[in-house]
């Protein structure tokens, strides 16, 4: 890779459906069973925990979802990659350009990965990316070949 390759993600809303149908039965049924053990009288300490649990899993299914649709202020919109550094388009309109210790870690079902690194301030930044956001599977293809050599 001689040249940066530059790549624009899209919101990706098969993943979002998806993510609904995984987190809402999870939360609810947390949620339901927490009530249950508060108001039985059985366990109270049990109700904590799920109704823990129920808070942890919908604070993370709606940062998952946000992120999907690229809502969030410091979601990324666009991939910069070569072979010195990856930078990185925010919605916001800033930058961040990831030059050190970066690292691409791709999931076993091919359908998502993970790119960390240092920023130019020193700061660790991690980002998820999912193959719907890349609009077809050649561009996704395409990702994974040139991040490989972060592997």
């Amino acid at each position: 890779m001689a040249k940066s390759e530059q790549f624009q993600l899209l919101q990706d809303r098969k993943g979002m459906v998806w993510d609904i149908i995984l987190y809402l039965p999870t939360v609810t049924g947390l949620g339901l069973a927490a009530t249950i053990f508060w108001y039985g009288k059985d366990n109270q300490n049990l109700a904590y925990l799920l109704l823990f649990l129920a808070c942890f899993f919908l604070y993370q299914g709606i940062h998952r979802i946000l992120g999907r649709l690229m809502l969030l202020p410091k979601a990324p919109v666009a991939l910069d990659i070569s072979k010195k550094r990856v930078l990185l388009k925010l919605k916001n309109g800033e930058n961040t350009e990831l030059v050190k210790d970066l690292r691409y870690y791709s999931d076993y079902a091919g359908k998502s990965f993970g790119l960390t690194g240092m920023d130019l301030v020193g700061e660790k930044r991690q980002f998820v990316f999912h193959k719907g956001q890349f609009g077809d599977e050649e561009n996704f293809k395409r990702v994974g070949a040139a991040l490989k050599i972060y592997a």
